[in-house]
């Protein structure tokens, strides 16, 4: 398998059309092909998490929109894959094989998601060039310039997102890039192979999370417009991705998830984690919210800690975002959207909007996908959002 095709990006929403150049009228289209019907195509959008393994098959209907017919998830035991790496690739590849035989998921058309600190994504701006090995090996070069992965140790895909031609015939091109380290993605090829499971691609989590829960077109404030902001919570890492409504301009992981919650609670009130688990379930952040509702002074003590947690949480996230502005042709930033099992603490979005200062509002995973009955009643969909994004064809 070569793993550098194997790596696949996908840009928001639809690919801008390339600027043509001043050039000869297009034929028309033969009956044949107008009457042609969209292609099927069918996708399982996988997400290997530090605590669970979710899938979502999706079928890809050409223009219309596509239709989610299956959703499925269950734990991963702790230590196998750690900060979005694997740890231990023959318990993954057993744990995938019993995954996809006991949830009867096509073991073929697989999309993994990865997210980690190893991998970088950067737009570029190359000018001049318009043979398309001459446009690889420029990209190829401005990755090394620009992302601190050594191209020898890389996996590497890149898209055009947009093309402009000047008034003397000049091409420019906006190229989004991504890179990963080879190593860990070599890991998740080996794991699937040993399941004797069939990747299609391997996709960026922070792309998937926006063609899941992004609107359709990017908000304004005020007169201007402003970046679509998405953060998705796991388990030990949180994915923040922010799009100008075509393309993901800035990709972050941030090192905090919904699992320090908990240990913050065992910490404070010297617990064992199972019990600290049940108790961060009686907790709400709601402003109006009774601290103690069950008559059990522990919770008060387990509130704090939680909301400690959650301010270190709201100063990576503000961090992160200066650090975007600071970017050039960065836009205003008017909402984020949140997803991931974390959101279901009562409270949770509105302690972050306060403490950000920015609108915070919790996703809809199936805004963008007709979806079933048995799909749409479960109550674990945030979850499973950035599935349903690897699931999404771009």
């Amino acid at each position: 398998m070569d793993l550098n095709k194997e790596i696949k990006l996908s840009d928001l929403f639809r690919r801008p059309r390339k600027a043509k150049k001043p050039a000869k009228a297009a034929a028309p289209s033969s009956k044949r092909a107008k009457g042609r019907k969209p292609r099927k195509h069918e996708v399982v959008g996988l997400k290997v998490g530090a605590s669970q393994i979710a899938a979502s098959r999706v079928v890809n209907n050409g223009g219309s929109v596509p239709k989610l017919v299956q959703l499925a998830r269950q734990p991963l035991e702790p230590g196998v894959v750690v900060g979005g790496e694997v740890r231990d690739v023959s318990a993954l590849a057993q744990m995938l094989d019993s995954f996809f035989t006991e949830h009867e998921l096509p073991r073929r058309g697989i999309r993994l998601g990865i997210g980690s600190n190893q991998i970088g994504v950067r737009t570029l701006d190359v000018d001049g060039i318009e043979d398309e090995d001459q446009l690889a090996n420029a990209v190829r070069f401005r990755a090394h310039q620009a992302l601190a992965i050594p191209m020898d140790q890389a996996v590497l895909d890149y898209h055009v997102v947009r093309e402009t031609v000047d008034e003397s015939g000049s091409i420019s091109r906006r190229v989004l890039l991504a890179a990963a380290y080879r190593e860990p993605i070599d890991h998740y090829v080996q794991a699937f192979r040993e399941a004797g499971l069939e990747l299609e691609g391997i996709d960026v989590e922070a792309f998937a999370l926006l063609r899941a829960v992004a609107p359709e077109r990017a908000s304004t404030n005020g007169d201007e417009p402003s970046a679509i902001v998405a953060l998705s919570l796991g388990h030990d890492r949180s994915t923040l991705a922010i799009s100008d409504g075509k393309v993901c301009d800035f990709v972050r992981v941030l090192p905090w998830g919904g699992a320090k919650l908990e240990a913050a609670i065992a910490r404070d009130l010297a617990l064992a984690p199972d019990e600290a688990a049940e108790l961060k379930r009686a907790v709400s952040l709601a402003v109006d919210a009774d601290p103690d509702p069950l008559g059990d002074p522990r919770l008060v003590l387990a509130r704090e800690a939680v909301t400690r947690e959650v301010q270190s949480l709201a100063r990576e996230l503000v961090a992160s975002l200066q650090f975007y502005q600071g970017q050039p042709e960065s836009l205003a930033i008017a909402e984020i959207l949140v997803t991931g099992g974390t959101t279901q603490l009562p409270g949770l979005a509105e302690e972050l909007e306060r403490l950000v200062r920015a609108r915070v509002r919790v996703a809809d995973p199936l805004a963008h996908v007709e979806v079933a009955n048995i799909v749409s009643s479960r109550d674990d969909l945030a979850s499973l959002a950035v599935a349903i994004g690897l699931g999404v064809d771009s």
